[in-house]
């Protein structure tokens, strides 16, 4: 330890030295350690999917919401194709330094790496979890015309016309198409998969009595429900939609195994640090406590949550244990 010693200046000079380098690694660890978004920078919110769908909606929402705590702009940037892939990889190309965040369904961390053999991203290694923004439920539809009313009278229907016995989903491997599949074999009939890329070409060909029924997010099909174009005969989750109450679940009409929620999840890329990630999750979670928020959400079908990054990550493992079997079980392998 350096000693003073009376007149001497270089003493001074060799602590205000001192001082300035300890500054300076100070200012170098915080950083690596304490990284954050600033005002010089953008946050930028990369989103899987193209503009204009649920995921596009909820993800701007959620950036409308973040922008009174955040000092720099925030931009939403959609980087669709190769079922999320493309949108991962800009993350992980991205510095994790806290400014680029993956916004992501559940399809990204879960159902992809179970069902493409070409997946370059290990979830558990790539992808930090930051916090769920949402959940959301899936429906069973058919055309206002369709003779069905519920799931057994569609299963009925179903393996009394074999030839017409269709579904439609907004893509291979993905959950609709594995909530279809469940329900041929349960009910014991063959319904025949047709994949879409997304939803809305799904609904065209309901409407228009191209496919028997669609299964996709209950988002998707709420516009067409309230206004008398489909008619959705049963919801996916644990209880009945508060969006559509009149409704009955699957387990409600004998089909306990259909039971699958959806959902939303910032992510950030792999070594941004944890004082960061949980700055992030603390305004994500602030963000959804706003009740002009909550209940733009709530039109959509979409349930606001907000949780830890530890809570988002139990969610991961749950759910990846629970669609590995699902995916097992079906035989489905997508090239």
């Amino acid at each position: 330890m350096l000693q003073p010693v009376a007149g001497d200046r270089s003493y001074c000079v060799r602590v205000t030295r001192i001082l300035r380098l300890l500054a300076a690694v100070a200012a170098v660890l915080s950083l690596g350690v304490h990284a954050q978004p600033g005002a010089n920078h953008v946050l930028r919110i990369v989103v899987p999917l193209p503009a204009g769908g649920t995921s596009d909606v909820v993800a701007r929402l959620l950036a409308d919401g973040l922008r009174d705590g955040f000092a720099q702009s925030i931009v939403v940037e959609n980087r669709p194709g190769a079922s999320g892939r493309i949108a991962v990889e800009a993350l992980r190309s991205a510095a994790p330094d806290g400014n680029t965040l993956l916004f992501a369904p559940i399809a990204v961390p879960v159902i992809v790496p179970l069902v493409f053999r070409d997946v370059r991203y290990d979830p558990a290694k790539d992808l930090v979890p930051v916090a769920q923004v949402a959940r959301f439920e899936y429906g069973l539809a058919v055309a206002p015309d369709h003779p069905a009313r519920s799931v057994a009278e569609f299963v009925a229907w179903a393996k009394a016309n074999p030839a017409r016995a269709t579904f439609g989903s907004p893509g291979n491997g993905s959950i609709p198409h594995f909530l279809g599949a469940m329900l041929g074999r349960t009910g014991g009939t063959d319904l025949v998969h047709v994949a879409y890329k997304g939803a809305a070409p799904v609904e065209a060909d309901v409407m228009n009595g191209q496919l028997a029924a669609g299964v996709s997010s209950l988002s998707d099909f709420l516009a067409l429900e309230r206004t008398g174009r489909l008619r959705v005969l049963a919801t996916s989750g644990p209880k009945r939609s508060a969006v559509l109450p009149a409704v009955p679940t699957f387990r409600e009409q004998g089909y306990p195994s259909i039971e699958a929620t959806g959902w939303h999840g910032v992510f950030a890329p792999a070594g941004t640090p944890q004082p960061a990630v949980d700055r992030l999750s603390a305004a994500i979670v602030a963000a959804l406590q706003d009740r002009a928020l909550r209940e733009k959400l709530r039109t959509l079908g979409i349930e606001p949550t907000g949780t830890t990054p530890q809570a988002l990550a139990a969610i991961i493992a749950a759910d990846t244990v629970r669609w590995r079997g699902i995916v097992k079980a079906t035989g489905f392998a997508a090239e």
